[in-house]
């Protein structure tokens, strides 16, 4: 599938293939609103949010050199704000934070948070994923935003693939319930 030419992409990412900061902070303030949503589905602390984006900017101004541009830029990036996002996360977790799901059945002790928004109309879907317990929203977000496989996210987060469906299906559940009630 050809992709369309955008002369003014294609200027930013020569500019920042130069190295230069005017480009570089053009391509940041293109797509810096989007990847902080992207951020806020893997990490609700704005601050870390904050530090996710810092260090997957500066992944990407040096390795713009790799873009193939076979694919869209905003995808590129994408990418790699997922994937430091992922690094972030593995950096702080706990194998602890992975529990068999016949462990928690219907236990719920751990669930403190309460939806950040205010539901006028319908259910905000964003706000429930976000009361996952971190293991369980890591593992959701992979699978069912991502597309990634459970053998995928496995390896990604250092898991055992039947622990990334154990967390898939209790955040599943979770939400089913949430969304009932």
């Amino acid at each position: 599938m050809a992709r369309y030419f955008d002369l003014e992409e294609e200027n930013i990412i020569s500019g920042c293939l130069d190295g230069d900061r005017k480009f570089q902070e053009q391509l940041y303030r293109k797509y810096i609103d989007d990847m902080y949503r992207v951020c806020l589905t893997y990490e609700s602390d704005r601050e870390t949010v904050k530090d996710i984006l810092q260090e997957a900017f500066v992944k990407v101004f040096r390795s713009i050199g790799s873009y193939d541009r076979t694919g869209s830029l905003k995808g590129w990036i994408r990418r790699i704000v997922v994937n430091t996002a992922i690094d972030q996360y593995r950096k702080k977790a706990k194998v602890e934070e992975f529990v068999d799901i016949d462990e928690i059945a219907n236990d719920e002790s751990e669930i403190t948070r309460e939806p950040d928004t205010t539901e006028k109309e319908g259910i905000d879907i964003i706000a429930h994923v976000d009361r996952l317990p971190n293991g369980a929203k890591m593992v959701f977000n992979l699978f069912a935003l991502e597309g990634y496989s459970h053998k995928e996210i496995a390896q990604k987060l250092g898991i055992s693939e039947g622990t990334s469906k154990s967390q898939f299906s209790r955040a599943r559940m979770l939400l089913q319930q949430w969304i009932k009630n």
